[in-house]
């Protein structure tokens, strides 16, 4: 049989406008509309064009290939509009886990937002007075409940969309064109490679680098202060720890510096704790209360870590510091939305009310062995009844906080070791990853496991019927 050439085989291909004109796709034309189908139509087509000129394609793969375009249109349709950005379940034991999101939000912020963004709102409104206002005043009125009794000045608070654009903004404001001391041992890099050091020469203030990496005393920074030093400042080390033979003052020393020489002193506390973390297991954490009481100027934290709402970046400290660092500029390019204003309104309520049930983060991070070892043994109950071609053991386990707070905290915890006939630990790790919804679990020691410090209880059941999948393909 004489073999089919190549530009046989293209013109063999029908057009775009053929295909929209065919039964097949009439149904989907109405269901996604006809601009959709068409661009699906060409992505289809164009693939074809390039299997032939690859020489995949031959005559009686071009004939099934043709007889199946319409079914290949539906799926490059379906790839094509369904959300990239999804839910995933967090099954590795990482509270915070920055590359799943960090803190889920709890279901009053979820509803206020739900209530904001389908309607209008009093962002920049006053009701009252029926003039123009500032929406700072949405957390502002909050955070100054939550901080009411810390101190005896008055304290404001503005948001920006992230730490990082705190820490930017703040330096910008008390310190362009003039020096900030830091301690060396501060000098840290934060998720994605951005570093201190970087933001600092972004905002036009220049760094003043005293003591050593381990070792920094009070000294140090008082010999460095000369006319051009317009802060001392501290950076909490939030993702990691300096252990053995250091040293580092106090904030109040820091600040009772600060004072004698009439220079402000700020910190990026980092992490946003707005409760005492002893509590919750986790000694060696600092809070934003403590930075507060123990004078510093203005603090900068998330509100995504462990304050446990929406992603922002939050400065809190004297009235008058605030104020200028209002008026910047730059912080209109900086500031958030009516939806994470939302979301973090409804998060700051739950602390004025002390009630933290309704802050996830929080929960997860409260939530102690046995009851955790309780759910573990469900998961293993559930997974038994659909899932026989796994088998599960209960294990003992640390969790982490993650998110760039309390290195070297570890939370006891049980998790789920999971093993599937056929399937080494990557591949099942993989399957898990790959399942709708995806179940991102933790591989250690050569085993996967699920930790049930993140699995939410209505989550179970999902995660049962996740390996009875896996196991069955």
């Amino acid at each position: 049989m004489e073999a089919i050439s190549k530009s046989d085989l293209l013109r063999q291909l029908p057009s775009v406008d053929e295909l929209l004109r065919s039964p097949e796709l009439a149904e989907l034309i109405a269901r996604e509309g006809r601009p959709a189908v068409t661009d699906a139509a060409r992505g289809v087509l164009l693939r074809l064009r390039q299997e032939v000129t690859a020489g995949i394609l031959n005559a009686e793969r071009m004939k099934m290939a043709l007889g199946s375009v319409p079914e290949a249109i539906e799926r490059q349709l379906r790839a094509e509009l369904k959300f990239s950005l999804v839910p995933v379940i967090n099954a590795t034991g990482v509270v915070l886990h920055t590359n799943l999101g960090r803190a889920p939000l709890g279901s009053s912020a979820i509803e206020h937002l739900v209530q904001v963004a389908t309607q209008y709102s009093n962002l920049e409104f006053d009701i009252e007075a029926g003039e123009r206002g500032k929406r700072d005043v949405h957390a502002q009125r909050l955070l100054e409940k939550i901080f009411a009794s810390v101190r005896q000045d008055a304290i404001s608070s503005v948001v920006v969309n992230n730490n990082a654009a705190a820490v930017l903004l703040v330096l910008n404001t008390l310190a362009e064109g003039g020096e900030v001391i830091v301690s060396r041992g501060e000098l840290v890099e934060i998720g994605g490679s951005f570093r201190i050091p970087d933001v600092m020469s972004k905002s036009g203030a220049l760094l003043r680098e005293v003591g050593t990496t381990n070792r920094t005393r009070i000294a140090d920074y008082e010999q460095a202060i000369t006319e051009r030093t317009k802060m001392l400042l501290r950076v909490h080390r939030s993702n990691f720890e300096i252990v053995g033979f250091t040293e580092q003052p106090t904030l109040e020393q820091l600040v009772a510096l600060g004072r004698k020489h009439n220079i402000p002193v700020v910190e990026d506390q980092g992490s946003g704790a707005l409760v005492e973390l002893a509590e919750f297991g986790i000694a060696q954490e600092s809070n934003v209360f403590d930075s507060l009481r123990a004078g510093v100027d203005v603090v900068t934290y998330s509100g995504d870590k462990m304050l446990g709402g929406p992603q922002a970046g939050l400065l809190t400290g004297r009235t008058d510091l605030i104020a200028k660092i209002r008026a910047n500029p730059l912080f209109r390019a900086l500031r958030v939305d009516k939806l994470t204003y939302a979301m973090l309104e409804a998060t700051l309520l739950a602390y004025v009310k002390r009630d933290y049930a309704a802050i996830p983060a929080l929960g997860m991070m409260r939530a102690t062995a046995d009851w955790l070892r309780g759910r573990a043994e469900h998961l293993v109950e559930r997974a038994g009844q659909v899932a026989p071609g796994v088998s599960c053991e209960i294990v003992k386990t640390e969790s982490l906080v993650g998110g760039g707070s309390a290195p070297g905290t570890t939370l006891p915890s049980y998790a789920v070791a999971v093993e599937c006939d056929g399937m080494s630990c990557d591949e099942l790790a993989e399957a898990l990853r790959l399942h709708q919804p995806s179940i991102v679990a933790r591989v250690e020691d050569s085993r996967v496991l699920l930790d049930l410090r993140t699995i939410f209880p209505g989550q179970i059941e999902v995660v049962a019927m996740g390996l009875a999948e896996v196991s069955r393909k």
